[in-house]
C-alpha cells in the first residue's frame, strides 16, 4: 500500500500485514444510497456482519482530502449525516482531493483503491450496469469497465434492477469479467432473485469462489470477478411489485431530465417512496447477506493464499 496516498486505520493495516482476511466496502451507499440514519445503522450493521462471518471490514471513502481504507463511528457519522459529500467514481478522485473535499466512493472507486490498498475482496449491494435506453444516451456505468481492468472480486446481489440486464451481461462478457452466481443458475435482479438471465457459471461455497479467484489471477487476467449473491428469499420482492414501481420511477424521472450521476440515487429513492419502505428493507438485506459472503470468501481466500 501507497501510505502516501492511502490511509488506512491500525485495524486494517495490521490484517493486510498479517495476511488475515479483509472485506472492502463501498460508501456511496452511505451518502447517496439511502436516507438517515438507516445509512449510519447499515454501515454499522454490514460492518458487524464481516467481523461475525471473521474478516476485518475495511469501508472506504474520500474524508476530507484523504483517502481512508477503514473508517471510525465518527467518520460514518459524519459521512451519514453530511449534505455537501460528493459521489464519486474513480476519475473524480484527484479534483476532489485537490480541493480537500469529502466523497462516498461508488463501485468503480472503491474496487480501485481496495486493489491499490491489497484487498482483493469488495461487497456492495449492486454494481451499476447498462441504463435503459443507453442505445441513445450512451449511458453505461464505470463500474463495468472498472471490472474489466482492476482484479477486485465484488459480490453484489447482481446489478440494480433499474437497468437494462441483458446488456450488461452482454458488456461484462465483452470487458472479460467472469460472472459467477452463488448457489443459483440465474443471475439475480438486486430486489429479486432471478432476473430471467442465466449466470454464465455457477459456484456453491466460498472455498470455490476462492480457488477461482486465484486461478484467475495466476493466468494474468487482468480483470474482476463479479459474484452475484441473490438475496435471501425471505426478503426479496415480489418481481411484479417492483418491477412496476421501478417503471413508474424511471418515467418520472424521464419526465424531470434527471440523469447521469443524478439517476441513481433519485431512482432507489423514488422507488423506497413508492414501495412505502420495502425497497429500503429489502436493500438492507441483501447488502448484509453480501458482506457476510464476501467475509467467507476472503476467509478462504486468505488460507488458500497461506497453504
Amino acid at each position: 500500500m501507497d501510505k502516501t496516498l492511502l490511509q488506512a486505520n491500525d485495524e486494517v493495516e495490521a490484517a493486510l500485514a498479517e495476511g488475515r482476511p479483509v472485506v472492502a466496502l463501498e460508501s456511496t451507499i452511505i451518502t447517496h444510497g439511502m436516507p438517515y440514519p438507516a445509512n449510519l445503522e447499515t454501515a454499522l450493521g454490514v460492518e458487524a456482519v464481516v467481523r461475525e462471518n471473521g474478516a476485518v471490514p475495511a469501508t472506504i471513502a474520500l474524508v476530507s482530502g484523504t483517502l481512508r481504507v477503514g473508517l471510525d463511528v465518527a467518520d460514518l457519522e459524519g459521512l451519514a449525516a453530511a449534505k455537501d459529500v460528493v459521489k464519486a467514481s474513480g476519475r473524480d478522485l484527484a479534483a476532489v482531493m485537490v480541493r480537500k473535499g469529502s466523497a462516498g466512493t461508488t463501485v468503480s472507486a472503491t474496487m480501485r483503491l481496495a486493489a491499490l490498498a491489497g484487498i482483493p475482496v469488495f461487497a456492495t449491494g449492486g454494481v451499476g450496469g447498462v441504463h435503459r435506453g443507453a442505445e441513445q444516451t450512451f449511458d453505461i456505468s464505470a463500474d463495468l469497465t472498472e471490472l474489466g481492468q482492476t482484479g477486485t472480486t465484488v459480490v453484489c446481489a447482481g446489478v440494480k434492477s433499474i437497468l437494462d440486464i441483458p446488456k450488461t451481461l452482454e458488456f461484462l462478457e465483452t470487458q472479460r469479467v467472469p460472472v459467477i452466481a452463488y448457489r443459483s443458475d440465474d443471475f439475480p435482479a438486486f430486489f429479486t432473485r432471478s432476473s430471467g438471465e442465466k449466470a454464465d457459471h455457477r459456484l456453491d461455497t466460498p472455498e470455490e469462489i476462492a480457488a477461482a479467484m486465484l486461478l484467475h489471477q495466476r493466468m494474468g487476467s487482468g480483470t474482476g470477478i463479479l459474484v452475484a449473491n441473490p438475496i435471501p428469499e425471505a426478503d426479496s420482492l415480489d418481481p411484479a411489485f417492483i418491477d412496476g414501481t421501478i417503471a413508474a420511477a424511471v418515467k418520472e424521472a424521464d419526465a424531470k431530465g434527471i440523469a447521469r450521476k443524478e439517476l441513481t440515487p433519485f431512482l432507489l429513492a423514488r422507488i423506497n417512496e413508492l414501495s412505502q419502505g420495502r425497497s429500503l428493507t429489502a436493500n438492507i438485506a441483501l447488502v448484509r447477506n453480501n458482506a457476510a459472503l464476501a467475509a467467507r470468501i476472503a476467509g478462504a481466500h486468505a488460507r488458500l493464499r497461506r497453504a
